[in-house]
C-alpha cells in the first residue's frame, strides 16, 4: 500500500548529484594541457581575489563594532542573497569578512589578508599551495562557510582522523555562529551517526572514510541510482534505499593536504571487501612460506627492481618452477595447478623478502597492521589483498584473518573527479601541480607567506656508509643539544627511528620517538617538539597537521633544527619535514644527512658510476661526494616519474574497468 505524504520532496528524500564522468581520449587530454594557462587566467579574473580582500577591509570597521545578534542577522540575510545571486565578488568578500569577525570572537583568531587570497581560491576552484604554519585548517572555513551559506553541502576532507574531529571541534564555533551545522566523520562511527553527519552543512572526515562509504552507497543502490526510482521505493516501500544510505551527493570538496590525498595515495585503489572463508588459509600459508623459504636467491629466484613502476618484484627461473613442482607434490588440492602454486610461491617470497616489520608494517596487539609509506601512521582496517596479509601474518605468527572478496573498488583519482566543485590545499603542490591540473583540472596558486621566512638551509651531507652517518648524526644532535635549541630527526621508516634512539640512548642523550607505535600520542608531541633542548626523532608523521610553537628563549636561539636522515621517494615529503622549522617568520634551519647505502640509492637502477662510488669509498676518496648529491636527486627524479606512472595506468585501468562494467550493463 502507498505511503502518505505531505510534500514533496519529502524530508528524508536527498538528490544526490555527482559528475557523470566519461572516459577521457588522447584529445581531450592534450586540449587539458594546451589550455591550462588560460583557464587558470579567466578563474583567477573572475574571482577577483584583490577585489574581495579590499571589500572584506572596508567592512572590517563595520563588523567590528555589532553585537553578536546583528552579526547573526546579516548571516542570515546573507544565506538568503547568496543562494540567489550566487557568488559575486560582493557578496564572497561580505561572507569573508563576516567570517573573519566571527573567527576572532569564537576562537580568537582573525584570518591575514594572505589566508583572505587562499580562501578566495580554494572557493573557486584552485589548487592553493601555502607554507607549512601559514594556518590552513583556518583559511578552510572562509570557503567552506560562504558555500555552505549558499546552500552547498561541503566536505573538508583531510589526511587522518585526529585532524577530522580536531578541526571540526575547533572550527565548529565559528560554523555554528553563522547557524551553519558541522559533522564529524572517524572511524568508529555508527551508520546513523554518519548519515548524521553527511547531512549537515559541513561534514568534516578522512579520505578514506568518505571513499569507503560512497563505496558502501554504491553497493546499496545497485542499479537504482536513478532519483525518480528512488523517488518512487520512497513512496511504496516503509524502508527504501534512500533510507539506507549515507551521503547526499558529492557537490563540493575541500581536501587538505591535497598532494598527499590526491597523489601520494592515489597509487592504491580503494577496495570494499566481504570476508571469503575456504577454511584452508592456515595451512595453504603455512605451506608456502615453507616452499619460499627452500629455494635458494640467484637459483630458483631472482629479486629484480622495475624502474619504470618503482618497485621491487620476485622472478622465478625455470629451475625455481621445477623446484616448486617437486615440493608441491605431496601437497593438497590447494598446489595442483602450475600458474596458482607459483603465485602462492611468490606471494610468499614477497613477504619474506619485501616486506619488512617496523618498516612497511607493524604487529600490534596481535595483527599485522600496515604502515602508509607517505603519512608514517598506521591503517588498522587496510589490508594487503590477494593472500599478501594472510601470508605476512604466518610469517609473523600472528592469528590468520579470512580472506578479502572485492565487493566494490575505485580509485583515489575517480572519486574525487566526480565532485561538482572540487579545490585543494597543501604546503608542497609545486612539484605535482602538472598532474592535479592534469587529472583533477585544479590550477595551480601560490600564495604569499604573511611573514618573509627565516629558514635556512644547510649544505647536505654524503658519507660512505650508514654506519659513518649515524655516528656522524648523533655528533650533529649532541652538537645542536648542547646550544638549547630542539631537534627534530626525520626518519624514513619505524625501524630507522628505533636504530636512532638506541645510539642516543649510548650516548647519554635524551630524547622522545614519534612513529607509527606512538600514534595515539601524536599530537602531544609534536606540540612540544619546540621546547628548548628537545630532541625529537620521528617518520614523517610529524610533517603534517600539528603546529611546533616556539617559547621566547628558543627563537633568540635560532629556532628549530631539523635534520634528515634519508631522502624520501618524493621531495614534497623532504620540503613538507624541513617546513616544520621557520614557521610564520620564526627563524629555524634543516638539513640532510645522507649516504651512498640509503634506500632511496639501493632502489635506483645500478651502474657503472654507482659501483665506481662503492669502490672509492674503500680507498678513502672523496670524489664521490659531490656526484652522490646528483645521484640521488636523479634518483629520487626517477621514482617519482615512476610513481606517477603508477597512478596514470591506476586511472587507465579504472577507466577501462568502467568501460566493461557499463557495456556488461553493470556499475563499478
Amino acid at each position: 500500500m502507498m505511503r502518505e505524504i505531505s510534500a514533496w520532496p519529502p524530508a528524508d528524500y536527498f538528490i544526490r548529484p555527482e559528475r557523470r564522468q566519461r572516459r577521457r581520449t588522447i584529445v581531450d587530454r592534450m586540449v587539458r594541457e594546451l589550455t591550462g594557462g588560460a583557464v587558470r587566467a579567466a578563474r583567477l579574473l573572475l574571482s577577483s581575489p584583490r577585489g574581495v580582500v579590499e571589500g572584506a577591509r572596508r567592512r572590517e570597521g563595520e563588523l567590528k563594532g555589532q553585537a553578536d545578534a546583528v552579526l547573526r542577522e546579516r548571516a542570515a540575510v546573507l544565506k538568503r542573497r547568496l543562494r540567489a545571486e550566487g557568488f559575486r565578488t560582493e557578496l564572497v568578500a561580505e561572507a569573508f569578512a563576516l567570517t573573519r569577525e566571527v573567527a576572532g570572537r569564537t576562537v580568537g583568531m582573525r584570518h591575514f589578508d594572505c589566508q583572505l587570497l587562499g580562501g578566495v581560491g580554494l572557493l573557486h576552484g584552485f589548487l592553493v599551495e601555502m607554507d607549512t604554519g601559514e594556518g590552513k585548517t583556518l583559511v578552510a572555513t572562509l570557503p567552506a562557510a560562504a558555500a555552505a551559506l549558499a546552500g552547498l553541502p561541503v566536505h573538508v576532507v583531510t589526511v587522518n582522523d585526529y585532524l577530522a574531529a580536531r578541526d571540526a571541534e575547533w572550527m565548529g564555533a565559528v560554523y555554528r555562529f553563522l547557524g551553519l551545522t558541522v559533522g564529524c566523520v572517524v572511524h568508529g562511527k555508527t551508520p546513523a551517526q554518519r548519515r548524521a553527519a553527511y547531512g549537515c552543512d559541513i561534514t568534516y572526515c578522512t579520505n578514506k572514510e568518505i571513499v569507503f562509504d560512497y563505496l558502501r552507497d554504491r553497493l546499496v543502490l545497485g542499479e537504482s541510482s536513478d532519483p525518480l526510482r528512488l523517488h518512487g521505493e520512497h513512496l511504496y516501500e516503509s524502508r527504501g534505499k534512500n533510507d539506507r544510505l549515507l551521503l547526499r551527493g558529492l557537490h563540493y570538496a575541500i581536501v587538505d593536504e591535497a598532494d598527499s590525498v590526491l597523489v601520494d595515495e592515489a597509487r592504491t585503489p580503494l577496495i570494499l571487501s566481504r570476508r571469503e572463508s575456504s577454511g584452508e588459509e592456515h595451512a595453504v600459508a603455512g605451506q608456502a612460506l615453507a616452499a619460499a623459504g627452500a629455494l635458494d636467491e640467484g637459483v630458483d629466484y631472482r629479486v629484480e627492481y622495475e624502474a619504470d613502476h618503482g618497485l621491487k618484484r620476485i622472478v622465478v627461473t625455470d629451475a625455481g618452477r621445477e623446484r616448486i613442482r617437486r615440493i608441491a607434490e605431496p601437497l593438497g588440492a590447494a598446489w595442483r595447478g602450475e600458474v596458482r602454486r607459483e603465485e602462492l610461491v611468490k606471494k610468499a617470497l614477497a613477504a619474506l623478502r619485501l616486506f619488512h616489520r617496523d618498516e612497511h608494517y607493524l604487529v600490534r596487539d596481535g595483527k599485522v597492521q600496515i604502515i602508509d609509506e607517505f603519512t608514517g601512521r598506521v591503517m588498522p582496517d587496510r589490508s594487503w589483498e590477494g593472500g599478501l596479509h594472510q601470508l605476512i601474518e604466518a610469517k609473523e605468527g600472528c592469528r590468520i584473518t579470512e580472506q578479502q572478496e572485492t565487493a566494490a573498488r575505485i580509485s583515489y583519482q575517480r572519486f574525487f573527479m566526480k565532485y561538482l566543485r572540487l579545490s585543494g590545499m597543501t604546503g608542497t603542490a609545486r612539484e605535482v601541480r602538472g598532474e592535479l591540473w592534469s587529472i583533477y583540472a585544479l590550477p595551480f596558486m601560490r600564495i604569499p607567506t604573511n611573514r618573509p621566512a627565516q629558514r635556512r638551509s644547510l649544505p647536505d651531507r654524503i658519507f660512505a656508509s650508514a654506519d659513518e652517518k649515524w655516528e656522524a648524526v648523533v655528533r650533529r644532535i649532541r652538537e645542536i643539544h648542547g646550544t638549547g635549541r630542539p631537534v627534530l630527526v626525520g626518519t624514513r621508516t619505524v625501524s630507522a627511528s628505533e636504530h636512532l634512539g638506541a645510539l642516543l640512548s649510548a650516548a647519554g642523550l635524551p630524547y622522545q620517538i614519534l612513529n607509527a607505535k606512538q600514534d595515539e600520542e601524536e599530537a602531544r608531541i609534536v606540540a612540544r617538539a619546540g621546547e628548548a633542548g628537545r630532541i625529537t626523532i620521528a617518520t614523517n608523521m610529524a610533517g603534517r597537521g600539528t603546529d611546533i610553537k616556539l617559547p621566547p628563549n628558543v627563537i633568540e636561539k635560532g629556532g628549530l633544527h631539523v635534520l634528515m636522515t634519508e631522502r624520501h621517494e618524493a621531495g614534497r615529503i623532504d620540503r613538507q619535514l624541513a617546513g616544520r622549522c621557520g614557521r610564520q617568520g620564526d627563524p629555524g634551519s634543516y638539513e640532510a644527512y645522507l649516504s651512498l647505502e640509503d634506500p632511496l640509492l639501493e632502489n635506483a637502477p645500478s651502474g657503472f658510476w654507482c659501483l665506481a662510488a662503492k669502490w672509492s669509498k674503500k680507498i678513502g676518496c672523496d670524489i664521490w661526494r659531490a656526484p652522490g648529491r646528483r645521484r640521488m636527486f636523479r634518483a629520487q627524479k626517477k621514482l617519482e616519474k615512476a610513481h606517477a606512472g603508477a597512478r596514470k595506468r591506476l586511472l587507465k585501468f579504472d577507466d577501462e574497468l568502467g568501460d566493461t562494467l557499463s557495456f556488461s550493463g553493470r556499475r563499478s
